[in-house]
């Protein structure tokens, strides 16, 4: 029975959930950002912190782990190798860890079975504490750490120290002689259906998690890499727009962004390049490529002239155990992928790279 309702019910029920995922405003999510990244440049302490930084400074960022019960409805757990993997990577090569929001579901779970099967993963988390070198940021399913009055004696258990919890980061450095900032926030500001309504939590707790549960749905396939942008994250990089001489970095929406763009956008934007200088083989590589999730009789996008300044971490639950990170290194800025090998052992890829001076520049 199962599998049949599977194959009957499970594209549908895909669909559906990408169709009405989510519904970002402009108007909310521009006022929102701006409102908390003024406040972090102004009087950075409860919303958050601003750290300077330089070329010796490492930092990684990792979002949505969103770490459940180990039941069926926990997306992580095919993803909780790698994760622990990389975390092993980052710590002994001494990169400061920004935790970017929905690292624990708790739309789904009770803080109590997240605490109880997920002990390795914070005891790796809290490695990073106890060297300095951790933040924590909440987003819409782990606004608990927020909002709840516990959460502080709750944080303190799982850390065995206390955690101050954070909207958002800046962190500050000089490009080219003039100040850069990176702002760091979980981006769910604006979503009307994920900025932490009760509805959506409902909704999530009492029929979504059962059903993907039962059919062994996860969302997160790695074809979000190939997709263009979801609406939100378009308004997320609308926002940098207005924003000069700053990078905005976010979660939320589970889709690996570089330098604003997709992987599949960043094929499209190859594709008119080489079709400028009559690049005919590479023209006929790229798009055989992008002909294996796009239409290529449809009017190609244009997306040469986006400016690099929207980068989103995509998420640590993708279905087939992948997680997605950016690094912050010796000027550097870089899309990870942590994937399993044939023999199942963790292994780090960089898919895409840039020097923060031409990202600023």
């Amino acid at each position: 029975m199962r599998k049949w309702l599977q194959q009957i019910l499970g594209p549908m029920v895909i669909r559906l959930a990408h169709k009405y995922d989510g519904r970002p405003v402009q108007k909310r999510v521009f006022a929102q950002l701006t409102s908390l990244f003024q406040q972090l440049l102004a009087q950075p302490s409860k919303k958050g912190l601003l750290i300077p930084f330089d070329d010796s400074h490492k930092f990684i960022i990792l979002s949505d782990q969103h770490k459940g019960a180990r039941d069926d409805s926990d997306d992580f757990a095919t993803a909780e190798a790698n994760y622990l993997a990389a975390l092993d990577h980052y710590y002994q090569q001494g990169y400061f860890y920004i935790n970017l929001g929905d690292s624990e579901e708790l739309w789904e779970n009770s803080i109590q079975q997240v605490k109880a099967h997920n002990t390795a993963t914070f005891a790796k988390e809290a490695l990073f504490l106890q060297a300095n070198r951790f933040v924590k940021i909440f987003g819409n399913h782990d606004l608990y750490w927020d909002n709840d009055p516990l959460a502080a004696l709750q944080l303190q258990s799982i850390y065995q120290q206390s955690v101050t919890i954070y909207e958002g980061l800046v962190l500050q450095t000089t490009v080219k002689g003039k100040q850069a900032s990176i702002f760091l926030t979980h981006g769910h500001q604006g979503d009307v259906q994920s900025d932490g309504n009760w509805f959506s939590k409902w909704f999530v707790s009492n029929i979504w998690a059962p059903l993907q549960a039962y059919l062994h749905i996860n969302l997160n396939t790695p074809s979000n890499n190939d997709t263009l942008k979801t609406v939100h994250n378009t308004m997320m990089y609308q926002w940098t727009l207005n924003a000069p001489n700053t990078v905005l970095i976010t979660g939320h929406t589970h889709q690996p962004v570089f330098a604003s763009l997709t992987h599949i956008e960043w094929l499209y934007k190859q594709l008119a390049e080489v079709k400028k200088i009559h690049d005919t083989v590479k023209a006929t590589s790229l798009e055989s490529e992008i002909s294996t999730v796009a239409d290529l009789k449809k009017p190609m996008p244009d997306f040469t002239n986006y400016q690099p300044r929207y980068f989103n971490s995509g998420c640590c639950c993708f279905s087939d155990g992948d997680i997605t990170c950016i690094e912050i290194e010796a000027g550097n800025i870089s899309l990870v992928k942590w994937y399993y090998d044939a023999q199942q052992q963790s292994k780090k890829e960089v898919l895409q790279t840039d020097r923060l001076d031409n990202v600023f520049g």
